[in-house]
């Protein structure tokens, strides 16, 4: 079985209230020098068969359709060995 990943992050355009309370939250936790954090979603799935163009497809669309919100989200889909 192969593993593919699709890694979900809100656009750069949106604001990130939970990444802008762990940037805040860091300092205090002895964690200096972040100037940025941004949070987001990252789903695994182990595909039966090859993982060929067509299953990339499907799965594209699966995360355009259902992982993502693509109004406010942009994903990006990897396959990991």
């Amino acid at each position: 079985m192969a593993r593919v990943v699709v890694d979900v992050m809100l656009k750069p355009e949106i604001l990130d209230p939970q990444g802008q309370a762990v940037q805040r939250a860091l300092p205090r936790l002895g964690f200096a020098g972040i100037a940025d954090v941004r949070q987001g979603k990252r789903f695994e799935l182990e595909v039966e068969g090859p993982v060929d163009d067509a299953a990339l497809a499907r799965i594209h669309e699966m995360a355009e359709t259902f992982l993502a919100n693509t109004v406010i989200e942009d994903f990006v889909v990897k396959v990991e060995s």
